[in-house]
């Protein structure tokens, strides 16, 4: 029963009391009446003094108790003029004073956190205890790819639709990894936790380092590659100028046509190799870009129309499909048109290295989708698993005489025009390279 009930009832008993005695006894006016009467009635005043000093105290204290249950930290209670009491009030308001200074605080700090999230270049994936996406940043949505809608409050491996994500659910806790994935992006992924109320609470980090490890890899291999260039050029001048020199001194003399014919094969393997080695230096020389407006269906058209003949040969059926909404993009035609050639020569070395009876129909189809999309499918063998995330590293090749510098110049060409691209093939089985250009 609360204490003001009860004064309450208290103070009814007693006016009740009094007004019996006086209706029952008031006529004899007896010392024992009037010693009753003063009695109740310095137990009215002594009740009303209990209340000034300590039901009123506890009533303001109870309000306390209210506006730190409604987290009211504004408020504050003002002395009742009781010594014990005002004691309190004072602990009271010094408290809620140090308590709206530390959840501005608090406040401040989260939202400082919150914005440096929101600008890192880094993103952040934070998951709950069931490894559910709970936030993740800006950046973090650009990197995975897809809309939040479709990654709140689901696992990274329930998310069919990034490839970075499933690479993600993969990692192992408190480890970090790169992740290379068939775009040729290159990713340093931890996965790691922090405490929050005692628990482990599990977040990713992923940061992008395609540009820096191109530029660190480009420097390596340029260097490589116009040394080697260099002393295989070198060697094979004065190796061939002398093989010519002896040949044309040999055709003089009789029964030396078998020797010069020998001759002029090594002159010509020498010639292959300074090719061979020349194609490897073509790759460290691609011009920089002279962009200009382009119409990309006429683009793809002329490529098609370049690559018909191999593609008959082959009894390969090429098809286009072609949007009349694509909208026109700035770009180098010849290096553009040299990428498209590239990916189709890819796409019929793909088809014709498979075993013939592995497939009823050969078909290559070229497709433009606006508003500057290019994809180019085939019905090959398909890419490995383990080789997607190999397909644009230098000199990496899973043809028998392949060099690994076909992929490198289309990512080369791709990404100076600041194009997005992907080769994989997909769940149906077709191999796709698609090209999403700017506009």
């Amino acid at each position: 029963m609360r204490l003001k009930l009860l004064f309450s009832l208290w103070t009814l008993f007693l006016f009740a009391l009094g007004a019996l005695l006086t209706l029952f006894y008031g006529n004899l006016r007896s010392v024992k009446f009037l010693i009753a009467e003063g009695s109740i009635l310095l137990l009215l005043l002594f009740l009303g003094y209990f209340y000034q000093k300590v039901i009123k105290p506890m009533r303001t204290i109870g309000n306390g108790m209210d506006l730190l249950r409604e987290q009211d930290f504004s408020s504050r209670l003002s002395p009742v003029g009781q010594y014990d009491a005002d004691r309190l009030v004072n602990l009271f308001n010094r408290m809620m004073d140090q308590l709206k200074r530390e959840r501005l605080r608090l406040r401040e700090q989260n939202q400082f956190l919150d914005l440096l999230i929101k600008a890192s270049p880094m993103g952040v994936v934070i998951l709950t205890f069931d490894e559910e996406v709970q936030q993740l940043n800006p950046m973090a949505l650009h990197l995975l790819g897809v809309s939040e809608e479709k990654l709140l409050g689901r696992k990274l491996s329930a998310v069919k639709e990034s490839p970075l994500a499933l690479q993600l659910a993969r990692m192992e806790k408190e480890s970090t990894d790169v992740i290379r994935l068939n775009d040729a992006n290159i990713y340093k992924c931890s996965y790691s936790y922090f405490l929050d109320s005692g628990f482990r609470h599990p977040f990713f980090l992923i940061e992008r380092m395609t540009d820096e490890l191109f530029r660190a890899e480009k420097k390596a291999y340029e260097k490589v590659i116009r040394m080697i260039a260099h002393e295989v050029n070198n060697s094979v001048a004065g190796v061939t100028s002398t093989l010519d020199t002896v040949n044309e001194t040999l055709a003089e003399e009789q029964g030396m046509e078998e020797l010069c014919q020998m001759m002029a094969v090594c002159t010509e393997r020498c010639l292959s190799m300074s090719r061979f080695i020349t194609r490897f230096a073509d790759v460290v020389k691609i011009p920089d870009p002279v962009k200009q407006p382009t119409d990309l269906n006429e683009l793809v058209c002329r490529c098609k129309q370049f690559m018909e003949g191999a593609c008959q040969r082959h009894g390969i059926e090429l098809r286009l499909q072609c949007d009349e909404q694509v909208q026109e993009v700035s770009v180098d035609t010849a290096l553009i048109e040299q990428v498209l050639v590239n990916i189709l020569k890819n796409a019929v070395e793909s088809i014709t290295s498979a075993d013939n009876a592995s497939f009823s129909q050969r078909i290559i189809c070229v497709r433009t989708v606006a508003p500057a999309y290019v994809e180019v499918s085939d019905n090959g063998p398909g890419i490995p698993s383990e080789v997607s995330s190999k397909l644009f590293t230098p000199f990496f090749s899973t043809k028998p005489n392949g060099q690994g510098i076909g992929l490198v110049f289309i990512r080369e060409v791709l990404l100076r025009h600041h194009c997005t691209f992907s080769l994989s093939t997909d769940e149906d089985a077709i191999t796709r390279f698609r090209i999403r250009f700017m506009v």
